[in-house]
């Protein structure tokens, strides 16, 4: 049915319900020549009289009548129809499906969750910890976070705050190891590397080098596709690893890590919250999407200082 044949037909059955032409329009806010063309239309394209007119009154002809009792039902069911999911995008209930990368979705975005829960339990979350770069429209997500330059076109982002990738050892491995003084020194140390799931391969270090960023291969010692086993090792004294701020952040802060070669970090990429529209949000979208920016963004428990990193950075004892 077109927008045409519905506007029609609505305009029939108020018409009848008002007993007026005029009247009918006004509760469709449309002008009387519009509610009078799409009677016409109707008529028109049924082929008979649905109204006897005169100057005064209307009434409905045998057909009118018969089409009245037809199409009213449908009509009626149509306009609950419409209203439900109306009130349904005001409610605070349903599921909300959220999708992010394994690497920052429970330290960061965890504890809005939690909070989000406590206020409103009638959501049901439906999370997704996926580090691809999936279909939004195809994987039906609400909201998505997302590390990197910015998120996919088509979709609203609002950048949260920058992601340090931050090279640090534990006090214990650069005691016994002694510290890097430069990429070039790496060669000769321990050291970690992430291996994607997703194709098996080693990814590199990504490392500033005056105002460029470039790749930094690794010969590994320690290899993983879990960040939590990674950053065992590390705090173990076994390996230096290159680690995101919001998991090196509290350790470094605590002494238990120790950032090195600051020259190097890069800070390039940021976490961005996303989603596929401003306005037809239901109202659960919205509430996490408020809830997310307010907690998150320019999250300075997630981000190091300059000089928060060069204070630990000079931290180590010598024994």
């Amino acid at each position: 049915m077109s927008i045409n044949e519905l506007r029609s037909i609505t305009t029939f059955v108020r018409t009848v319900e008002y007993g007026s032409l005029s009247k009918a329009a006004a509760a469709q806010q449309i002008s009387p020549q519009a509610a009078s063309k799409a009677l016409g239309q109707l008529e028109q394209f049924l082929g008979v009289r649905l109204f006897h007119r005169t100057t005064r009154s209307m009434s409905l002809t045998e057909e009118g009548q018969r089409f009245l009792e037809a199409v009213q039902p449908s009509l009626i069911g149509f306009q609950q129809a419409l209203s439900a999911v109306k009130q349904t995008k005001d409610e605070l209930a349903g599921p909300l499906r959220i999708v992010g990368p394994r690497t920052v979705l429970q330290s960061v975005i965890g504890p809005v969750m939690d909070e989000y829960c406590r206020l409103y339990p009638e959501v049901q979350l439906d999370v997704q910890l996926d580090d691809r770069i999936g279909n939004w429209v195809e994987d039906r997500i609400d909201v998505g976070f997302r590390l990197g330059n910015s998120p996919q076109e088509g979709l609203v982002a609002r950048r949260l705050f920058p992601m340090q990738l931050i090279i640090c050892a534990a006090p214990s491995y650069l005691r016994k190891h002694g510290i890097p003084l430069s990429l070039y020194d790496l060669g000769a140390h321990r050291c970690s590397a992430f291996r994607r799931a997703s194709d098996g391969r080693v990814v590199p270090w990504r490392v500033r080098v005056g105002e460029r960023m470039q790749d930094q291969p690794v010969n590994p010692a320690f290899c993983t596709n879990d960040e939590a086993m990674e950053l065992r090792a590390v705090l173990a004294g076994e390996v230096i690893g290159q680690l995101a701020g919001p998991t090196a952040a509290p350790l470094i802060r605590s002494g238990r890590l120790i950032p090195i070669l600051l020259e190097n970090m890069a800070d390039h990429y940021s976490l961005f919250v996303y989603y596929g529209s401003r306005a037809a949000q239901p109202a659960r979208v919205r509430r996490f999407i408020d809830l997310a920016v307010d907690r998150l963004t320019d999250g300075k428990d997630f981000v190091l200082s300059e000089a928060e990193l060069q204070s630990a950075s000079d931290a180590l004892p010598l024994a």
